[in-house]
């Protein structure tokens, strides 16, 4: 469900649940900012009743009243939609209190505290927390790039985006038109997938290599979002996790540890190198671009001549 929509759903069910007389459409339309921006009030009705429709499927009872004046109104009163005593083992409420120790950045952690305050309030068990007490390792979803908030916005209202982006074979960033559809984190760094306009096509950007300010433009998308956006099988791709080939290199020791996690063998030569063999696919020039004079590809000959190529364009730059 797209973010938009899930938020106007919350947003007429706290309507219905929150008021002590039924409301009509009028009403309704007036207190909820997404029916305000409908075009007519043909699109408002059609939005309204699927809606309706949808709050009914996910287990909300609304009920219709019309009043003495013919005139319909809604409600949703909260003694039908109580839910029963909340009953967590501690295994689940461990789960849970995982789930909200991930969170601990941007607007999300937030939500995440307040959702397990509200919980625990509600009677969810308190539990020895195993990842503060026994360990050193605690699960995190890092963000610590400039342009996630507005992007994640920007998803969510689905308006396009302009922002200066740097490609990993050059030194100096070019603006792009990007119409964002989702935002994925992956191997500890975060992504953009959207249509580029001016590219024409869909493209996947590193958050990390965004400089300057995400600044929105007015308009409607011009091309249609995927009903599923595979972010990850595209980073995936460009950086060779679907290969199969293999690469050898030589790696100063004490160096590039995401490449030796990646690593098929390796074997030290007693000089100050490892020589490694990874996984070689289409972007794996791009990312040993990025561990400098520590990475020497030994062979094949053509991803040696791309790295090559590469680090002299920035040296250019």
């Amino acid at each position: 469900m797209a973010i938009a929509k899930a938020e106007r759903l919350m947003n007429l069910a706290l309507c219905l649940l929150g008021t002590r007389r039924p409301l009509s459409k009028r009403e309704l339309r007036g207190s909820i900012e997404a029916y305000l921006e409908a075009g007519s009030d043909d699109s408002f009705n059609r939005m309204f009743e699927r809606d309706k429709d949808d709050l009914r499927e996910l287990g909300l009872v609304i009920e219709t009243v019309e009043n003495l004046d013919g005139d319909t109104g809604y409600l949703a009163r909260r003694d039908s939609n109580r839910l029963p005593p909340i009953t967590l083992d501690a295994e689940e409420a461990a789960a849970l209190g995982l789930a909200a120790k991930v969170w601990q950045q941007a607007r999300l952690a937030g939500a995440a505290s307040g959702a397990l305050q509200k919980l625990r309030a509600a009677g969810m068990p308190e539990t020895e927390d195993a990842y503060e007490v026994h360990s050193a390792l605690e699960p995190r979803i890092p963000v610590h790039e400039a342009a996630f908030e507005p992007l994640m916005l920007a998803c969510r209202d689905r308006r396009p985006v302009t922002f200066d982006y740097r490609k990993a074979n050059s030194a100096r960033p070019e603006q792009r038109q990007v119409e964002p559809w989702t935002l994925e984190c992956w191997r500890g760094h975060w992504y953009l997938a959207g249509w580029d306009r001016e590219r024409g096509a869909e493209r996947v950007f590193r958050l990390s290599r965004i400089t300057g300010k995400v600044r929105s433009r007015a308009g409607a998308f011009s091309a249609d979002v995927p009903d599923v956006v595979t972010v990850r099988e595209t980073v995936e791709s460009w950086a060779g996790e679907t290969a199969t080939r293999t690469a050898r290199i030589r790696l100063r020791a004490g160096a590039g540890y995401p490449l030796r996690s990646r690593a098929i063998a390796v074997r030290e030569r007693g000089d100050g190198w490892d020589e490694l063999e990874i996984p070689y696919g289409h972007g794996l020039d791009a990312w040993l671009v990025e561990f400098g004079p520590d990475v020497v590809v030994e062979e094949p000959a053509d991803l040696r001549a791309d790295v090559v190529d590469r680090l002299r364009a920035v040296a250019k730059d």
